[in-house]
């Protein structure tokens, strides 16, 4: 299950207010302002930024994982 589109419209990513859009694989919530992904674990988006990776490090995290 994905999160639906009334909810990904009134999220915001938490450090800048930005949009968020799904990742490819709808598994987190990219933030291209920031450059941060948010990750959705158990279909709850954790949206704390402590809890955020940089685009680069979720890539690379999904790539070891491939």
């Amino acid at each position: 299950m994905t999160i639906n589109k009334e909810l990904l419209d009134i999220l915001a990513c938490p450090k800048c207010k930005g949009d968020l859009e799904l990742t490819s694989l709808e598994d987190g919530l990219t933030c291209r302002a920031c450059e941060l992904v948010y990750p959705i674990r158990e279909e709850i988006p954790v949206m704390l930024i402590e809890e955020s990776y940089t685009l680069q490090d979720w890539e690379e995290k999904k790539d070891t994982q491939s």
